[in-house]
């Protein structure tokens, strides 16, 4: 028994071609999918990037990246920092110079030193904030703070205090490859009865300058009473020791004269005073 095989229609050359290409196609777009992520990177402002070739040194720490387009080995990884200036928070609870515990609430500015991230990624890594940068804030803190009495960090050495944190973690923080902005106390919590007290305290303080400064301009206003009566004094003892007799007569006599000489004045001389000057009476 003979069977018969089926019938095919031979492929002809176009199509197998046709197929190859497509095949071809295919894993061309597989790979350059693959390959895109790795091989063609994009670096956005405010960012820089270091390359770590596996096969070629390791990580070139002095070549860094600027904002574009860039074509790296696929074999080789980009890694990107933002290099911006960014904010971070922190609530500590530290102990005063007198063991009191007080609460702290305080923001920092910093960003990685722009050139220096090779070796920021080398030496500590991304991770850098967690790693350094929040320890050497919170040691800090800590450190100053435990120098200080309660009511000087609530009033009058507040600023002093949030300087004196800023430069000990600047010191702590720049041989690390991080650059620090500002730190800035938000706020400080104390406990409640030692609030009040200081309150208190600081409105005595206020009330017993105001009286100071008011016992201060009633002294000024009596001293400047004082020399404005002696002064007067100073000017009448002048002006009786420049006064004679014969002065006085003699403008007695010139005021008697301009009366005697007014068109509107009718006077009669009856007389003299007791001191010789002419006495006129009026109508």
């Amino acid at each position: 028994m003979t069977f018969n095989q089926t019938n095919k229609r031979p492929q002809l050359p176009e199509q197998s071609k046709l197929i190859r290409l497509g095949i071809i196609a295919f894993v061309v777009v597989i790979i350059f999918m693959m390959l895109s992520n790795t091989t063609f990177l994009t670096i956005d402002p405010g960012e820089k990037g270091v390359v770590f070739k596996r096969f070629g040194g390791g990580l070139e720490k002095d070549k860094i990246y600027s904002q574009g387009f860039h074509v790296i080995l696929p074999w080789n990884k980009m890694f990107i920092y933002d290099v911006r200036i960014n904010e971070g928070s922190e609530e500590l609870q530290v102990l005063s110079k007198n063991g009191l515990s007080i609460t702290i609430d305080l923001t920092y500015r910093f960003a990685p030193q722009a050139e220096k991230i090779g070796f920021l990624h080398d030496e500590i890594g991304p991770n850098y904030i967690n790693r350094i940068l929040k320890p050497e804030v919170r040691s800090a803190t800590r450190e100053i703070i435990g120098k200080y009495l309660p009511e000087e960090l609530y009033s009058t050495k507040k600023e002093a205090i949030q300087d004196e944190i800023f430069q000990a973690t600047k010191a702590a923080i720049e041989p690390k490859h991080i650059t620090l902005d500002a730190i800035l106390i938000k706020s400080v919590e104390l406990p409640k009865t030692l609030t009040a007290a200081i309150e208190k305290k600081l409105e005595e303080e206020q009330l017993s300058f105001q009286y100071e400064f008011k016992l201060d301009r009633e002294r000024k206003e009596a001293e400047r009473k004082i020399i404005e009566a002696q002064a007067k004094a100073d000017a009448n003892r002048i002006l009786n020791q420049s006064l004679s007799d014969k002065l006085l007569k003699d403008k007695g006599i010139e005021a008697t004269m301009e009366l005697a000489n007014s068109p509107n004045s009718k006077v009669v001389v009856i007389g003299g005073s007791g001191d010789g000057l002419p006495l006129i009476l009026n109508n």
